[in-house]
């Protein structure tokens, strides 16, 4: 630890951590040397991360390095001290990333698209390029798994394909994407903000609330259809991460997938 590092930490439950070394060591998602940069946006789901990998940074077996970036969109009144404040408090070494999305949306951004889905593709532009500037060589996103639930039925219902959020993959940039909160869900990351009564930023620092345009409706329609699914069956988050791990290739309709002597065995 560093001379100007805080010795404070937050309130984690056991079981919180346990899933995410859990994660970790399942998907090889950081080892040793590994320098890893997180996207903090402030919101509950990327201050967790930020915690969990400084508690997985003093306790595990392994010695790795990470920092935190908040893209700054280049709107007005956009503020970030508390976020700066409660990294230093902390010891989390944080960087706020001064960019032009804001005006860059006002000329590139196409008609009727969902500025939500434009400002998350150009946010996560400008984290690549930070990385890249940085020698990072992973960097950390705060999806959980509601997010990957989400993901899945709305890529099936709205784009015909069946596709979730990978725990960890190779960027066109050379560099690992990870997402050690892919097993947690939102709930928990909920109570841990509250029970540490952190202050947290959420949809209102978006630059797409200030424009009267369309927002993500799809993903909101999914989220209360699966709150209504639990509701009817507690277990149903359950019974979709294990069907996440028990996929049956020759049971779909694309060849391509199918072990052709299993098909014909099956047909004798």
């Amino acid at each position: 630890m560093k001379d100007n590092e805080k010795t404070q930490t937050v309130m984690m439950s056991k079981k919180l951590l346990k899933l995410i070394g859990k994660t970790n060591a399942q998907f090889r998602l950081i080892g040793e040397g590994d320098k890893v940069l997180v996207g903090l946006s402030g919101g509950k789901d990327s201050l967790a991360l930020v915690h969990a990998l400084k508690h997985i940074q003093r306790h595990a077996p392994f010695k790795f390095e990470f920092e935190a970036c908040t893209v700054k969109y280049g709107m007005p009144d956009e503020h970030y001290s508390y976020l700066e404040a409660h990294c230093k408090e902390y010891g989390i070494k944080h960087t706020i990333f001064d960019t032009n999305i804001f005006d860059i949306s006002q000329d590139t951004i196409r008609q009727n698209s969902s500025y939500c889905s434009y400002f998350s593709r150009m946010r996560r532009g400008a984290l690549y390029t930070f990385a890249e500037q940085g020698g990072f060589n992973k960097v950390a996103l705060g999806h959980h798994f509601d997010d990957m639930v989400e993901s899945f039925f709305m890529n099936m219902f709205y784009n015909g394909t069946m596709r979730a959020l990978a725990p960890i993959y190779k960027t066109g940039r050379g560099f690992h994407l990870i997402r050690p909160l892919i097993q947690v869900r939102e709930t928990q990351l909920r109570a841990f903000a509250d029970e540490n009564s952190l202050q947290t930023i959420g949809d209102e620092a978006c630059p797409a609330m200030l424009k009267d345009v369309k927002m993500p409706y799809a993903r909101a329609q999914t989220k209360e259809w699966l709150a209504g699914m639990e509701k009817e069956n507690k277990d149903i988050f359950k019974r979709i991460q294990a069907s996440f791990k028990h996929i049956h290739d020759e049971t779909f309709l694309d060849p391509e997938r199918w072990d052709r002597d299993d098909v014909i065995m099956d047909r004798a």
